[in-house]
């Protein structure tokens, strides 16, 4: 009897597996609670399994088929932080112990959420255009969307880059734009290089604002994680295991178009947005996206999307000012 407790003993613990869980891209306080709380409230809906944590690493302990099950529990209850902000024990005994077909069809509705921005903001592809531009990033290493102001081509974009931060399918994100004057000089505005560029690099600053928490945020930014830059201070970089977009970029000329695109690595994906009609170039120089477009369009690999007005998703009189300036350019041919 004693030789058999021990043979079982033994076997059940040469089943035991090792699993570690990063908490990402949440506050880990809404996950653990205060003084682990809510983490001590998770150990009892999983008596089988043994876990520590130690920051927002949590390694467990268990047979494999209990640990996976931990595994995808824990992401859901990750999911649930960032679409609602806060985590209850409610929540938790609803999270834990739904069954297979209500978690199935609760998975459903969020495939078309991009992000879970802050304080429960959804962002996901609102109109036909847009939800494209998710499908042809997915499939293309190399994406042109193009289109007038309001469509969403920015705003997608950068929660596709955020996306595939968090799902960990690159390393970083570099967000870009040319520092090109729209009316106004640019060695007027006070303070050093960066106070100079920023205000033209604040749109993509906003949707970042959106989507990632503040803290957040300020650790991807500080750790270079998060890169808002020029275009200019692109050259010479290779971007290897990166999320790139080149924003207004009807405003970089042919050798900026052909220096960017070059600077694509291995393991990358690229969105190029841009609109065509708001060219801040002066009159001599051509627009690199129109002619990147025209060469590139049959290269596989590479998407093209054409956005219009129907996809504004600003104030409804913005689509009437497109028509009526459409109009306008048309009746001056």
């Amino acid at each position: 009897m004693v030789l058999q407790f021990l043979i079982c003993t033994y076997l059940n613990y040469t089943r035991l597996k090792e699993l570690t869980i990063e908490i990402d891209g949440i506050d880990p306080l809404h996950f653990f609670g205060i003084n682990n709380s809510k983490f001590n409230y998770l150990k009892k809906l999983f008596p089988a399994i043994r876990m520590v944590s130690r920051g927002n690493i949590i390694k467990a302990e268990g047979v494999e088929e209990e640990l996976n099950n931990f595994n995808a529990k824990t992401k859901q209850i990750i999911t649930h932080i960032e679409r609602y902000g806060k985590l209850t024990e409610d929540d938790l005994d609803k999270l834990i112990l739904q069954d297979a077909g209500a978690a199935a069809q609760s998975e459903k509705q969020l495939n078309n959420v991009l992000v879970f921005g802050n304080n429960g903001h959804i962002v996901r592809a609102r109109t036909a255009n847009q939800q494209l531009m998710v499908t042809e990033s997915d499939k293309n290493d190399i994406l042109f969307a193009t289109g007038p102001a309001g469509t969403g081509k920015t705003y997608t974009a950068v929660a596709l880059a955020v996306r595939a931060l968090k799902e960990k399918l690159v390393k970083k994100i570099i967000l870009t734009r040319p520092a090109v004057e729209a009316g106004e000089n640019l060695g007027f505005l006070p303070g050093d290089l960066k106070e100079k560029v920023d205000p033209y690099l604040r749109p993509l600053y906003d949707a970042l604002d959106d989507m990632i928490p503040p803290e957040k945020l300020l650790y991807y930014m500080q750790n270079r994680i998060i890169e808002v830059a020029p275009l200019a201070f692109m050259r010479g970089r290779t971007l290897d295991y990166s999320f790139i977009l080149l924003d207004e970029a009807q405003n970089a000329t042919n050798p900026q178009m052909k220096m960017f695109l070059t600077r694509i690595g291995p393991s990358s994906k690229c969105i190029i947005t841009g609109d065509t009609s708001q060219i801040d170039l002066p009159r001599t120089q051509e627009s690199g996206l129109k002619t990147a477009i025209n060469i590139l369009k049959d290269v596989e690999g590479i998407s093209m999307i054409q956005l219009t007005e129907m996809d504004v998703v600003r104030h409804r009189l913005v689509k009437e000012i497109i028509k009526a300036y459409d109009k306008l350019k048309q009746d001056q041919r």
